[in-house]
């Protein structure tokens, strides 16, 4: 009876671990199949995901063209980023529906004014725009660094990324067509103007990647008050003749440099105001088509310093004022190269020729009729709230 209740006790002991072991082993089994098919699938999906959300190769591949022609800065941030919310973020948006921005800011270590100017314009710029941006800030490192701060500081909710071009390698790469321009374009080099920093936008097309298609070009003295994708959007309104995109001086001071030339040819449209005159330019924001720059024959041939003395000879002409010079010199004999953007988009403030000589037909060049959508602080003048 013993033996037998033992014998019992015994196969149902057996039968139980049996079960238990079975139990757990699909227990086992249910849990791993599951665990892998978890991992397949979120794999496959953060593949997926990864190659939708990141299409800045392109920008990615040029930064690295940038750098190898040693004109990006060295440290943490070669390879664009974008800041979007406080975030850290790979840019979603592919490179052909971003707008490439070019902003010159150097020697700001010390200039808090120029901190602050600097501060206007991309917080305006952020306020209003509803586009991705890659913004190029060409500087030193000290002003980079300014510079970003600042961009992070004033974002808004604005997508963008940010490329450090260092300013003494990117001189020194145009160097042979800026040196020969500051004779012509300049009290001298030392002066404000002078600076080989006036002269980049002429022949930047030579030092940017040819995946850079067309950029704007703004001062750090600006304020927008509206979408910088409509300013963008005026480069569908170039002809086929048009390479660069800058708006009238607002000021009679090319009235004034070419008096000479006037006054020994009456009638001429040289210095006249517009719509009919050839007014001369102001460069504070400026839109270059790099592709059209860099195919046009004509325009490169004319940095030219031997043609360039030719002209300044033909029209009497000496600059103080760096790039906006050459333009309207060239503007002169090569009026189809440029298209004159609406004084809207630069909306000059400064009123200095009017107390200096030209009261009486200043207002001919000052007007500018309609919504105001980028006002231009130039020669200090303070910009309306």
């Amino acid at each position: 009876m013993g033996f037998k209740l033992c014998k019992c006790f015994s196969s149902k002991l057996i039968q139980i671990i049996i079960s238990v072991c079975v139990f757990c082993w699909i227990v086992f089994l249910y849990r791993w199949t599951n665990t892998t098919s978890f991992t397949k699938i979120n794999k496959q999906i953060y593949s997926a995901e990864s190659k939708k959300n990141f299409k800045f190769g392109e920008n990615t591949e040029r930064n690295s063209r940038l750098n190898k022609a040693g004109i990006v800065s060295n440290g943490e941030k070669k390879v664009p980023i974008s800041f979007h919310n406080g975030e850290v973020k790979n840019n979603s948006v592919s490179s052909s529906e971003e707008i490439d921005i070019l902003i010159t800011f150097t020697n700001a270590k010390t200039k808090h004014d120029l901190q602050t100017k600097f501060k206007t314009t991309v917080s305006s710029l952020f306020k209003y725009s509803s586009v991705s941006m890659t913004i190029y800030i060409i500087g030193d490192k000290d002003s980079q660094l300014i510079a970003e701060s600042i961009l992070k500081e004033e974002r808004h909710a604005s997508v963008y990324r940010m490329v450090k071009l260092d300013i003494d390698p990117l001189i020194k790469k145009l160097d042979d067509i800026v040196k020969e321009m500051q004779k012509y374009f300049s009290d001298s080099q030392h002066s404000y103007f002078g600076q080989s920093l006036f002269f980049l936008s002429i022949a930047i097309h030579k030092a940017l990647p040819l995946d850079l298609h067309k950029v704007i070009m703004l001062d750090s003295d600006l304020k927008f008050n509206a979408d910088i994708k409509y300013l963008y959007e005026l480069f569908s309104h170039f002809s086929t003749d048009n390479i660069i995109g800058i708006a009238h001086d607002a000021q009679p001071v090319y009235r004034h440099t070419f008096s000479s030339y006037r006054s020994q040819n009456p009638g001429t449209r040289v210095g006249e105001p517009s719509p009919d005159g050839l007014t001369g330019f102001n460069s504070g924001v400026l839109l270059l088509d790099l592709d059209r720059m860099r195919k046009s024959a004509l325009y490169n041939s004319l940095l030219n310093p031997n043609i360039i003395k030719n002209l300044t000879e033909k029209y009497q002409f000496k600059g103080h004022l760096g790039d906006q010079d050459l333009f309207t010199l060239l503007s002169l004999d090569y009026e189809k190269l440029f298209y004159v953007l609406p004084c809207s988009w630069n909306r000059q403030l400064c009123v200095w020729w009017r107390d200096n000589g030209y009261k009486e037909v200043f207002d001919l060049y000052f007007k500018c009729e309609g919504k105001i959508n980028i006002y231009h602080g130039n020669c200090n003048t303070p910009i309306p709230d």
